[in-house]
């Protein structure tokens, strides 16, 4: 994991610890971008045998660095705009004390992921809660049929990833290898029409 961290040049690992246990890594100190905790996090997860990661990362800005919320709730606001993926009046913005809430609805859970990530690279940005909802679709059918071709088309064997579907929402349980293979099976489920909701329950080991 610290040869990874130090490996990646997204991740400033001085400032960053490691204790791993059985699988599980916990990570701790400080850095100065929300985008930094979030980099560190992604490169633990691509090395092997990693189970489970408990975040204890702080975001603590530079002392030369002093943005209010009005701040950071007009550049939010802007950057949202400016987003193609991001339907226009759909998203709201709060911010208290450099935590940004997002809400409203959108019709697709990539425009509700797109929303995040255009913030989380905002300076003053210490987090991010991520409350979009996605809006249900009347006319949704079938769809623990269409996930579980979908899963198959991307090589899941179907005896590994168990889908279980209530209405919109989907459950997802069952053994893959590595993190990339469970964020893929996530992001196929997601990809469903109807879709409002997914409980990624999926193992990694």
């Amino acid at each position: 994991v610290l040869d990874e961290l130090n490996w990646d040049p997204t991740v400033s690992a001085a400032h960053i610890g490691v204790i791993a246990r059985d699988g599980v890594i916990t990570l701790s100190g400080q850095v100065e971008k929300y985008a930094d905790k979030l980099a560190a996090e992604n490169a633990v997860r691509r090395v092997k045998g990693v189970q489970a990661i408990a975040e204890e990362i702080d975001v603590r800005l530079p002392f030369n660095v002093r943005h209010g919320d009005e701040e950071i709730a007009l550049a939010a606001a802007g950057r949202l705009k400016w987003d193609v993926s991001v339907p226009a009046d759909r998203v709201k913005v709060k911010v208290e004390k450099g935590w940004v809430t997002l809400t409203g609805e959108v019709d697709w859970h990539f425009q509700h992921d797109a929303a995040a990530s255009d913030i989380r690279g905002l300076w003053g940005v210490v987090g991010v809660s991520n409350q979009i909802t996605i809006k249900p679709k009347a006319d949704a059918i079938n769809i623990k049929e269409r996930i579980t071709e979908a899963l198959h088309r991307s090589w899941f064997n179907p005896m590994k990833v168990n889908v279980s579907v209530q209405g919109g929402n989907v459950t997802l349980s069952g053994n893959v290898h590595g993190w990339s293979e469970r964020d893929q099976a996530g992001s196929t489920a997601w990809a469903a029409p109807g879709v409002t909701s997914v409980s990624n329950n999926i193992h990694v080991g």
